[in-house]
């Protein structure tokens, strides 16, 4: 489950249409899992979405299907759980709990801190993790547990900025040059990355094409 070559950056025509079509196709909810006992059996690849709470991986799923498929909420971890949706050629998606600051009890974040990092860990059926880091704010110390976890499992994973719309243009391409390159420094991760915004559609079609030939490679 280690990372690859290719450039997140460099896609065709034919796979920013495959990338529209795969979600374009017929999404709907599986299950959620509150224990490892509770997941979904492996079968099909998997992508999971992760990032501290509130940094909008519901709001891109729901960009990325183009409807409301993920519940998203403005309050701190309002998921607690890790939510399965099914799509075409029995691919997953993954939207996680947010780690960091969650407005719930500690012992029910620590709960489902330790579930992100026992499916992380255990799941042989997941082909990457798309880390969402929000732009406005970079890189933050909350962050290194998750990497170290996903570095040790040696799973592909690879940063996503959201939120894009929201910053500078000058502020953007900082915080892009500086999460870069601290992603150089881990094995396991892509030294690309995508930024995006759910508001107004910036990235989705890479990042749709980015998953759609993670598929592609994963159904061979």
């Amino acid at each position: 489950m280690s990372g690859s070559s290719d450039s997140s950056h460099d896609f065709s025509g034919a796979e920013i249409e495959a990338g529209r079509r795969l979600f374009a196709g017929d999404w709907s909810f599986v299950s959620a899992a509150s224990s490892g006992a509770s997941l979904p059996p492996m079968a099909g690849p998997e992508i999971a979405f992760a990032g501290r709470s509130n940094v909008g991986k519901s709001s891109l799923i729901n960009a990325l299907v183009g409807r409301r498929l993920a519940r998203s909420s403005n309050t701190p971890g309002r998921t607690q759980e890790l939510i399965f949706f099914r799509g075409p050629g029995r691919l997953l998606i993954v939207d996680m709990p947010g780690y960091g600051y969650a407005a719930a009890a500690k012992t029910k974040i620590a709960a489902w801190t330790r579930l992100i990092h026992d499916y992380l860990r255990g799941r042989a059926t997941l082909a990457r993790v798309y880390v969402l880091i929000d732009a406005r704010h970079g890189l933050k110390t909350a962050d290194d547990e998750l990497f170290e976890t996903l570095g040790t499992a040696a799973v592909s994973h690879q940063i996503v900025l959201t939120k894009c719309d929201q910053v500078s243009d000058t502020a953007l391409a900082e915080c892009m040059a500086g999460v870069t390159a601290a992603m150089r420094k881990r094995a396991a991760a892509f030294p690309e990355l995508i930024a995006t915004s759910a508001r107004n559609g910036t990235g989705i079609p890479q990042l749709r094409a980015a998953i759609a030939r993670l598929a592609a490679e994963r159904a061979v």
